[in-house]
């Protein structure tokens, strides 16, 4: 029994060890196949053969070598060049998807995101299925792994950034005069990634007149960097994610709403009218109308808002001197804080006629109103 048992062991090891050594990973089954010499040489030149002969898994739409011939000539060449190394990277992992999708799971998507970060559209029309411009011809490779899905042209990302695909979309020019005017142009001309929801040369015509040329100039830069600001979120958010996620924050610091109406989806008040957009990096929705950030308020604004409160239920309840303390110690402190001149001098003439109040009913009024009027000021500005 002994024997047996020692004999079973050692055929169930070589049956394991017979299997590891059949079992190929997606570099190496490629290779095999023998119509993938171009994408092995591809994968070589850009660095990519140790990351997809990794643990994955991985799905890979796989151009063959008759697919890369596709491309103009020269273009392959000119791609395995070590100064195109990064560029090569790009295209090599738009072509990949994380995780093993199985082509019954292909065709029920619309879109996929890829490693590069960017998303590949699906499409299905009968038996045909499109991987963007190209053709899916077999499925279902399974490599120990991954899988690879076959396609008879090379897919390419977008390689303009978001400053350079709304250029030449030509119906952003307002948008990118105020991005240059207010310096943020190189900004979202970087990294990223970015997702924009960008207002069209029709959006911004439906503000009130005089509304955009106000903008542009030099001593309105702050404002306008807030309202451009309050379009942009960061990463790259499709459509899809926005909608299930029903709000973001934006690099303004105030969130906007996502919703889905009978109108359409709509971001706060304006109609998306175009999404998903791809750039090399980030992502652009466009929409019909001008966002735009719920108004701030201000440090000053803030502690009168607080004085009032506070001296309002002082006064309320009797505290008449108390209320004129709270009063009198919330302007010395703008006073200490608050560089405008003209309210040094408004504050300066409130507490002195304060001070030659006795009564400090009366002098609580004073101050009140001083304070209102204040208010007034730091509210219409």
């Amino acid at each position: 029994m002994k024997m047996l048992l020692k004999s079973c062991a050692v055929a169930v090891a070589c049956v394991a060890a017979t299997s590891q050594a059949m079992a190929a990973d997606i570099v190496d089954t490629a290779v095999g196949a023998g119509k993938f010499k171009t994408l092995a040489a591809a994968l070589g030149a850009a660095d990519l053969v140790e990351t997809l002969k990794g643990d994955g898994p991985f799905t890979v739409f796989a151009p063959t070598d008759d697919a890369f011939a596709k491309l103009p000539a020269g273009t392959v060449e000119t791609l395995l060049k070590p100064e195109n190394k990064a560029k090569l990277a790009a295209i090599l992992t738009y072509h990949v998807v994380p995780g093993s999708v199985m082509a019954e799971q292909v065709v029920g998507l619309k879109g996929a995101t890829t490693v590069n970060g960017q998303r590949v559209d699906i499409k299905v029309e009968g038996s045909t299925v499109m991987v963007d411009g190209a053709k899916v011809v077999a499925t279902d490779i399974k490599c120990d792994n991954g899988v690879i899905h076959i396609i008879d042209s090379v897919i390419l990302p977008a390689d303009k950034t978001i400053p350079e695909t709304a250029a030449k979309a030509g119906s952003f020019t307002t948008l990118l005069a105020a991005a240059k005017a207010a310096g943020l142009a190189e900004v979202l001309g970087g990294e990223g990634p970015f997702t924009v929801f960008a207002p069209t040369d029709e959006a911004f015509a439906k503000l009130p007149e005089g509304t955009v040329a106000s903008l542009l100039k030099p001593e309105a830069k702050q404002k306008l960097i807030d309202i451009l600001k309050y379009h942009v979120v960061a990463g790259r958010v499709y459509s899809d994610a926005a909608v299930e996620a029903k709000s973001a924050p934006t690099l303004e610091g105030s969130s906007i709403s996502i919703k889905v109406t009978d109108a359409g989806a709509m971001i706060n008040d304006a109609k998306l009218v175009a999404t998903d957009i791809d750039a090399s990096n980030g992502v652009i929705h466009v929409i019909d109308s001008v966002l735009l950030p719920p108004a701030k308020t201000s440090a000053v604004q803030g502690k009168l808002e607080a004085a009032i409160a506070q001296g309002a239920s002082l006064y309320n309840a009797g505290h008449h001197a108390a209320c004129a303390q709270v009063y009198t110690n919330t302007l010395n402190e703008l006073m200490s804080t608050t560089p405008d001149t003209g309210l040094h001098h408004h504050m300066t003439t409130v507490l002195t006629s304060a001070k030659h109040q006795s009564c400090p009913t009366a002098r609580s009024w004073t101050l009140r109103r001083g304070i209102d009027q204040m208010y007034a000021q730091v509210s219409s500005n």
